[in-house]
């Protein structure tokens, strides 16, 4: 396994997937509550954190799979943020025994038509390199981090976002593999309970691809209030608990 990972206490093995221009530091309030009970797996995915950065196009389902059958899980629980959540959806549609819980945090979606405006806005972050500092001027200028920038947590957010930049200029390719067909198209497939979270200060795209997740069987739904995309930072306390009594329900 060439993928960084650390596992923190015991119990019903649940495992986070960090978001996209982040890394396991993404959860680093938020392991040391589910910790207290579960057997929590944090890892940096492919390209960041103290992972490798790809070589190949990556695969971040398969690596997902590579992680729990090193660490010998044949079940668990599965939460992801952001792109992290659209790894886990994709997994548990690919891989639905291997799935207990399914938890997603304002997760990204293959498959769905997002706005020219949320296009226009990646491209602008783009565009800006390799001007680093300006890269994450503008990738936080959005009402979508409002709340985080003017947080305590606002550091970390940059710091990782500092890293993630950096990292990605020694990166062989930036594409990717993603099962066919697209989740979008596959939502109704998803077998594993599942419990969509979302702050209440995210963009519009965001929001709707939650309300595609409506067509998931049985899914829960939850907002936290005062909360933007990066509510892992923000809101640790209450979203550990929602994550910690859905996966004991």
């Amino acid at each position: 396994m060439d993928l960084h990972y650390e596992v923190y206490g015991n119990g019903k093995p649940v495992v986070l997937i960090h978001s996209g221009g982040a890394d396991m530091r993404d959860w680093s309030s938020v392991v040391p509550l589910l910790s207290e009970d579960f057997h929590v797996i944090s890892f940096d995915g492919r390209g960041a954190g103290r992972s490798p950065s790809p070589i190949e196009p990556a695969n971040y389902v398969q690596d997902l799979l590579s992680l729990l059958d090193h660490l010998n899980i044949p079940q668990a629980a599965v939460i992801g943020h952001s792109m992290g959540g659209q790894i886990a959806t994709e997994f548990a549609i690919q891989y639905p025994e291997r799935v207990s819980e399914l938890i997603l945090i304002a997760p990204a979606l293959s498959g769905f038509p997002y706005s020219e405006e949320m296009q226009a806005y990646m491209l602008r972050v783009s565009a800006a390199a390799p001007d680093i500092e300006k890269m994450i001027e503008l990738c936080i200028e959005p009402p979508s981090y409002e709340i985080t920038r003017n947080h305590a947590e606002r550091g970390l957010m940059i710091q990782m976002l500092r890293h993630h930049f950096e990292h990605t200029f020694t990166w062989a390719t930036f594409d990717s593999v993603w099962p066919e067909p697209p989740a979008m198209e596959r939502l109704e497939d998803i077998s594993a309970k599942t419990l969509f979270i979302i702050g209440d200060h995210e963009m519009p795209d965001n929001r709707q691809v939650g309300e595609q997740f409506r067509r998931v069987p049985g899914a829960r739904f939850v907002t936290i209030s005062e909360a933007d995309h990066m509510l892992t930072l923000t809101h640790p306390n209450e979203l550990s608990r929602h994550i910690i009594q859905f996966v004991k329900d």
